[in-house]
């Protein structure tokens, strides 16, 4: 009769450890939010640090100071033939597109 006592104390224990670790982990919440949210300032505030550097601006991301300048051009092979009644016959064989910007160069190639 006294061992089915101990099996429900035993039991009780567990539960009690599994509630004081879930309260501190609970109760930890709160600081580890805190670190992350000082991560995420000290990241953006060091990437501010190397844009002003070199943009000029002193900050973080202004819409409005970006501007970028880009060459495209377009070169598209097809073949065009005529048939009976005037009607025009377009046959793409390919197509390319190319954008320059400071000195990178995209290729994109349709067929």
């Amino acid at each position: 009769m006294t061992r089915r006592y101990l099996t429900g104390q035993s039991t009780a224990e567990y539960v009690v450890v599994l509630g004081l670790v879930i309260a501190a982990v609970v109760a930890m919440q709160v600081y580890v939010k805190r670190s992350v949210q000082a991560q995420v300032k000290d990241t953006t505030d060091y990437l501010g640090t190397q844009a002003s550097d070199l943009t000029g601006n002193t900050g973080q991301y202004e819409p409005y100071y970006a501007s970028s300048n880009y060459t495209t051009s377009q070169t598209t092979d097809s073949i065009e033939a005529m048939s009976i009644g005037g009607q025009v016959n377009r046959t793409n064989i390919g197509e390319e597109t190319k954008r320059t910007a400071g000195g990178f160069t995209k290729t994109d190639k349709a067929q």
